[in-house]
């Protein structure tokens, strides 16, 4: 497998268009103060957000940040694939894959490289260090556009266990979050010769419509079925659409870098600090990846029986449930993976974990990986 060094370079040309743009941006119109929430993604938030894009972020900062990574591109099954590959200096350091999702990118992790690769520089034991390795997912950022249909959990799987394996790797860790914890799974699933054990922010296993399966539902697990129904019924709509007929909506996004941004900020919301997102939704941008990223629903959705992998997961498999999100119902996860082995719950922390409270992540993957899987 021939791997490449890779570098961001984004054009002058694309950050002048992108100013022009921002300054040219036509709001949106909203019912009064009070009630626009109802109907999803405020103006208010969204304006002042492309008011700091414009004005106050600086993307060559950020490039020049992202560029102190090591990162490489390879071609795997067709398709460029992009990822930052940190070794540690210790001699016994276990290697992870670690998997994003949408609307996030590679970004969500930059803040746990430095504690998993050199715990000693973080408070850690060196004996708990990891090699680090974050792929793009194929059609997200550097790692697109896609160039042909197909790339769902199940293929990207398949190219992580190639990607580890022309890394040298023979035993490995996979962490996911969001659509990475779909990925991850999968990869213990495709790879369990090599894959010693998978770590998750979410498992997502849901209701069979069966009544019995409500029975006796203890009051921790009916909170996490009310916080699943109230996402379901408010705020589903993206992954409907994505799911369905992701171009009828690409052609508004690749054209308007605030119309990016807003349909982003519904998963990323009020509480996630405004450079994370601009630098997740400037990287979608810049690489031309609305589309790509979008299909990854779709085909996922519309991936035959026939293709998907039958029968329990059976790699060991942790999840770390933070405060606010949803990470999992017990009695649906244990139906649908054979050997979970670690349930942590933390009181705070949400959707992006590796971002908002790294260190609960980093201490849940060092005590799961050196204590049970690596």
């Amino acid at each position: 497998m021939e791997i490449n060094p890779f570098k961001i370079d984004v054009p002058q040309a694309d950050l002048d268009d992108l100013a022009d743009r921002l300054a040219r941006t036509r709001f949106t119109e909203e019912l009064p103060a009070g009630v626009s929430g109802d109907y999803g993604v405020r103006v208010d938030p969204i304006r002042e957000l492309v008011r700091r894009w414009r004005d106050d972020f600086d993307w060559r900062a950020v490039e020049k940040r992202l560029n102190d990574i090591p990162q490489f591109t390879t071609v795997i099954d067709g398709q460029t694939i992009h990822f930052l590959h940190v070794r540690s200096a210790e001699p016994d350091a276990f290697p992870l894959i670690l998997t994003h999702g949408w609307p996030g990118s590679f970004v969500e992790f930059l803040d746990v490289i430095g504690p998993l690769t050199d715990p000693a520089a973080h408070g850690g034991d060196p004996k708990q260090a990891f090699h680090v390795v974050i792929p793009s997912l194929p059609g997200f950022a550097f790692s697109g556009p896609t160039t042909e249909g197909g790339w769902n959990r199940y293929r990207t799987a398949r190219a992580w266990a190639r990607l580890m394996a022309g890394l040298g790797y023979d035993k490995y860790g996979a962490h996911g979050n969001d659509a990475g914890a779909l990925v991850a799974p999968e990869l213990g699933r495709v790879d369990p010769d090599h894959v010693t054990g998978v770590h998750v922010d979410q498992i997502y296993s849901f209701p069979s419509g069966d009544p019995a399966e409500f029975a006796g539902m203890p009051e921790d697990e009916l909170a996490e079925l009310t916080r699943l129904q109230e996402f379901g019924a408010d705020k589903m709509g993206y992954n409907e659409l994505q799911s369905t007929q992701p171009q009828n909506l690409a052609h508004a996004l690749a054209d308007s870098p605030a119309g990016q941004l807003a349909w982003s900020y519904q998963l990323f919301g009020d509480g996630v600090d405004p450079d994370f997102v601009l630098t997740n939704v400037a990287i979608y941008w810049f690489t031309r990846t609305t589309a790509s990223s979008m299909r990854f629903y779709w085909e996922d959705k519309h991936t035959q029986e026939a293709d998907m992998p039958q029968g329990p997961t059976t790699v060991p498999l942790a999840l770390a449930a933070f405060a606010y999100d949803f990470s999992g119902i017990k009695r649906f996860a244990h139906r649908d993976h054979a050997n979970i082995v670690s349930w942590t719950e933390f009181g705070r922390g949400g959707h992006y974990p590796a971002h908002e409270v790294p260190e609960l992540l980093v201490g849940d993957l060092r005590r799961f990986f050196t204590g049970t899987a690596g």
